[in-house]
């Protein structure tokens, strides 16, 4: 025979006030955790979303980024040949060559940091079309004009429109501001890509970004551009460029998170078995009665921990809606790649939700293990004589 569920949420509502704080650590640890993830997604979704699956980024072979890469202008324009590239409305390759160069920035609020700019060519815009002025114009080709991401013009001084920048042998105008959503682009700026390598002194390009005539004839063409001796490159899909760019960054806030949320649990779970044991003591006298009316060890076993593993969960669902409030939040960091600004939002997934839920379960389930098996081998008689 069973215990029923209710008689165990009864004695919860019962200690409200122990409930209630048992289930706020729980929670606390749950907000850790749920943040920490939340952080990694958020930072891997922008800089995937950065990227077009059907867009393909040519760099240096061995290059880990844009920054140390260098592709000539001869092997650029070799790539520029192949036939799975798309034409525009000239009939000309639908292609970009870019250069990335760093520049360090003063912030708004104190501080420097290294931000991004980027050289573009013609097509880039249309390479991109997540791209949008919010303010101003996009920079003319052939004039030290810039154009600066809503990401950098709200944090860092000197970006906004009609101000100048010096950058490199050259002074820039910045004439507009630029939003391409929540991607790494509104953490760039961007000018014409021959006056940033003039003024910078680069004689090569970072990368070359082309468009595919089908998304199918990727690997045709990475075939080529990788086998070919002359050029020494090599070719992803933007989006598993930008995907690989997080991965670092992503993989050591995991792991920073699960080792915090493993040291604040277990004041957690001690929380909990103290609180389970508190519990025990004080129903003594009802776990006779309940003995001697039939009601198994196993059944009182499993109604102790039913008890704790339900202020788990409520502790995980309060941790959870806390941290649902952090997708307001927008921060910034330094990219481990390119050692560059990068900004974006927390974001809360479906899977999140669930290994939250689950960390929060565990914790319920090894904090109220030993008082439950407690409760479960009292004897009869001494608890009847309690009683």
């Amino acid at each position: 025979m069973a215990v029923p569920l209710s008689y165990s949420i009864r004695n919860l509502w019962t200690r409200r006030l122990t409930t209630f704080l048992t289930a706020s650590g729980m929670a606390l640890v749950v907000f850790v955790f749920a943040a920490i993830l939340m952080l990694a997604e958020g930072l891997q979704k922008t800089l995937v979303a950065t990227g077009s699956y059907d867009n393909v980024v040519v760099l240096r072979k061995g290059s880990t980024s844009e920054v140390d890469s260098g592709i000539e202008r001869e092997k650029a324009s070799v790539v520029e040949t192949l036939p799975q590239i798309a034409t525009d409305e000239k009939g000309g390759p639908l292609a970009a060559k870019e250069v990335v160069i760093l520049i360090t920035l003063t912030k708004k609020q104190g501080g420097t940091s290294n931000v991004t700019i980027r050289g573009i060519g013609e097509n880039s815009l249309r390479l991109r079309p997540q791209i949008r002025l919010v303010q101003g114009r996009m920079p003319r080709f052939g004039v030290t004009e810039m154009v600066a991401g809503s990401s950098l013009a709200k944090r860092f001084r000197g970006l906004e429109v009609g101000s100048s920048l010096g950058g490199g042998l050259k002074e820039w105008r910045i004439v507009g501001i630029m939003d391409a959503g929540n991607t790494a682009f509104s953490s760039e700026i961007w000018a014409d890509g021959e006056q940033v390598m003039q003024s910078f002194r680069r004689p090569v390009y970072s990368s070359l970004i082309f468009k595919l005539t089908d998304t199918a004839r990727f690997d045709a063409a990475k075939k080529l551009i990788e086998d070919d001796p002359r050029l020494s490159l090599s070719a992803k899909r933007e989006t598993r460029f930008y995907l690989d760019q997080s991965e670092m960054m992503a993989k050591f806030l995991k792991i920073l998170g699960v080792s915090l949320t493993v040291i604040f649990s277990l004041g957690a779970i001690i929380g909990a078995m103290i609180t389970m044991y508190s519990a025990v003591a004080n129903r003594t006298a009802e776990i006779g009665p309940l003995r001697a009316l039939g009601f198994q060890r196993r059944s009182i076993l499993t109604s102790f921990l039913m008890e704790s593993l339900f202020l788990g969960l409520v502790g995980g669902s309060m941790g959870l809606f806390l941290a649902s409030f952090m997708q307001l939040i927008t921060i910034s960091t330094v990219n481990f790649q390119t050692f560059s600004e990068l900004a974006f939002r927390f974001a809360i997934t479906p899977s999140i939700i669930i290994e939250s839920l689950a960390f929060s379960l565990i914790m319920g389930l090894l904090g109220g293990v030993l008082p439950a098996y407690r409760a479960s081998r009292m004897n009869i008689v001494e608890s009847l004589r309690t009683s």
